[in-house]
């Protein structure tokens, strides 16, 4: 499995959208499990490292280095 890089204020484009329709979350908190915000309803959502992982289609940085 690939490891995806990914730090804190940087944006996540996922394979699946939201229930709201976005597929764009901003990262606050790293770690085993991963706090993200949804861009378009700004639900805020805690994720399984892994499981986030492998939803990823891309990362916008743009986060604290």
């Amino acid at each position: 499995m690939k490891i995806v890089k990914f730090s804190v204020g940087d944006t996540l484009v996922m394979r699946k959208p939201h229930p709201c329709g976005g597929n764009k979350f901003k990262v606050i908190r790293t770690g085993s499990d991963v706090r993200i915000i949804c861009e378009n309803c700004q639900r805020d959502i805690t994720v399984e490292r892994l499981k986030l992982e492998r939803n990823i289609k891309e990362v916008i940085e743009g986060g604290i280095q």
